[in-house]
């Protein structure tokens, strides 16, 4: 149990002075200036949002006894990083369909001669010219399901894959393209579900087929 200080700035001012934080370090850690430090504990404001937050994670305690000198009756296993918010710039991703995905087409023309439906927020990782793709069926699963969206960077080069490795392959003759997992052994490559239950657990790959893009993201709707 915490020791009761009547008031929030006692509290910040005990919790700086047992981790030995000055005013200008605190104010450096959560963004805010020195003066807004010393208004806190002198009482003249008080931290309220996203400083409040950022508050109570530099001084390791819980924002609702800062604020309040009270201990919560719930007790959260802070299992995500509220100071780490991934940020959504760069440019969204267009989701195409399967057809579109495994024909001969580059993307650029792809996404010319296509209406796009739908967008997905952006990732980096997809490259310049990523997109995205629905999953359907259930040879992926349980990693991936019915209507999860796939980030897919078609620029990666044959020679950079890796055993393990997801990615998207479309074979000569084929209208469509398919998403497994890649095994190497040698010369040879392999296609392999994730669905341990799934009836066709290795697929040969022939010289026809084409490696179409890795994938690099999900994007599930909860």
């Amino acid at each position: 149990m915490r020791e009761y200080l009547v008031s929030i700035g006692q509290r910040i001012s005990k919790l700086m002075l047992d981790m030995d934080v000055s005013n200008a370090k605190l104010a450096r850690m959560i963004g805010v200036s020195r003066p807004t430090i010393g208004n806190w504990i002198e009482g003249k404001s008080a931290p309220t949002g996203e400083n409040l937050t950022n508050l109570a994670n530099a001084l390791k305690v819980d924002p609702n006894w800062l604020m309040s000198g009270k201990e919560s009756q719930v007790r959260l296993d802070n299992n995500v990083d509220l100071s780490q918010k991934i940020p959504f710039d760069g440019r969204p991703v267009p989701v195409i369909s399967w057809v579109a995905a495994g024909s001969l087409s580059s993307i650029e023309t792809v996404l010319r001669d296509t209406e796009i439906d739908e967008w997905l927020p952006p990732n980096k990782d997809c490259g310049k010219s990523g997109y995205g793709l629905k999953v359907t069926g259930m040879s992926m699963s349980p990693f991936f399901l019915p209507d999860d969206r796939i980030y897919v960077n078609p620029e990666v080069q044959t020679f950079d894959l890796q055993t393990g490795d997801l990615v998207i392959i479309a074979c000569y003759g084929e209208t469509e393209a398919t998403f497994k997992k890649l095994i190497i052994e040698g010369d040879n490559k392999y296609l392999q579900p994730l669905n341990p239950n799934w009836p066709e657990q290795i697929i040969k790959l022939s010289e026809d087929c084409r490696l179409v893009g890795k994938v690099v993201g999900l994007y599930r709707k909860i």
